[in-house]
């Protein structure tokens, strides 16, 4: 295992997550904005957790088309942003399965069945959003 100075336990956990780099265009600017995110794969489909504080993806808020440098190549896809807590709360609990380690960087507690612990999901609900990506 790599040890930085200063290091936390986020910036572990971001060593250890795949990720990739995501380009979207401006809704207003139409300019191309990249930046790299972590990423889970859930059959054909990539999830991105993201902060709400971020602004890069309400560029796809409605639902928008997407380049990726994935694993070396360049992909394409349309990506949205899902918003909802309930949802948000809920694909949590498929994110920590695929993540378990992102959970104690995250201050979330697992039950013994896995799924993070209600209220930490609704919390966490109220800050993040995930990014569903289909990929072309």
């Amino acid at each position: 295992m790599i040890t930085l100075p200063g290091s936390n336990d986020f910036v572990k956990f971001f060593l250890r997550t795949p990720t990739m780099l995501i380009t979207v265009t401006g809704r207003k600017t139409g300019k191309k904005y990249t930046t790299p995110v972590g990423f889970y794969r859930d059959g054909d489909t990539l999830w991105i957790l993201s902060s709400r504080d971020r602004t890069w993806w309400r560029n796809v808020k409605n639902g928008a088309d997407v380049e990726m440098r994935l694993r070396g190549k360049d992909v394409t896809g349309f990506a949205e942003a899902i918003l909802d807590e309930e949802t948000v709360a809920n694909q949590l609990g498929e994110y920590l399965q695929h993540v378990p380690m992102a959970a104690k960087p995250m201050g979330v507690r697992l039950e013994e069945n896995g799924k993070p612990h209600p209220e930490d999901a609704a919390r966490l609900a109220q800050e993040r959003l995930f990014v569903r990506i289909k990929p072309d």
